[in-house]
């Protein structure tokens, strides 16, 4: 016979996937940089992939246990919204890291490394967010994360829009204008996941406190 905290133990779980799939993003974030640091020759998407794969199979994993648990830590839909949320960053990341890939060689001296800085910055902040779950409605210290984490994202808006006002006002060549404002438009799309991920988190904890 099962006792009531056996079962409500099960949905216990759910608190590792989230944080495994939170972890599997900033790894994609992780590998951006290293990749816009690597010369032509020796970059690699393989990490790409993988942190893609594996942001996947804790997905697929986490709507799975959905239907396979009695109790869950935290409302379903919550925990459905969050894995979505979460499950779009690595997808938006590998697009920008595929196209800059394809595309480094037109793009010439464009720097996105301190954008990219940035969005790890802000999946690292994402992460402590999912991981303060686990410890309870901390409605503060959730405010608190979600605030740095929502100023890193209006700080990257304005550093992407300089670099489309310098693209406005000073490319000449058409098709390497449409790369980079293509380019631009990806990052600036992973940063907007990363603050999604962050309202939902903090919707989550509102509700719970």
């Amino acid at each position: 016979m099962f006792s009531l905290q056996t079962i409500f133990g099960k949905g216990d779980k759910f608190y590792g996937l989230l944080e495994s799939s939170a972890a599997a993003a900033r790894e994609s974030v992780r590998a951006l940089g290293e990749l816009l640091s690597t010369p032509p020759a020796e970059r690699s998407l393989d990490r790409f992939k993988l942190a893609r794969q594996r942001e996947k199979d804790l997905h697929a994993q986490i709507s799975q246990e959905l239907v396979n648990t009695f109790v869950t830590a935290l409302e379903r839909e919550d925990i459905e919204d969050l894995s979505n949320a979460l499950y779009k960053i690595p997808k938006v990341v590998e697009k920008f890291a595929e196209r800059y890939a394809l595309a480094s060689e037109r793009v010439g001296d464009v720097d996105f490394i301190p954008r990219a800085a940035m969005l790890e910055r802000a999946c690292t902040v994402l992460e402590e967010m999912v991981g303060q779950l686990r410890k309870g409605m901390a409605l503060e210290t959730t405010k608190r994360m979600n605030d740095k984490l929502q100023a890193i994202e209006s700080e990257a808006d304005r550093l992407i829009l300089e670099m489309y006002r310098d693209t406005y006002t000073n490319e000449t060549d058409p098709m390497r204008y449409l790369i980079l404002k293509d380019l631009y438009e990806i990052l600036e799309k992973a940063i907007d996941r990363c603050r999604d991920a962050g309202n939902v988190i903090y919707h989550i904890v509102l509700k719970n406190a």
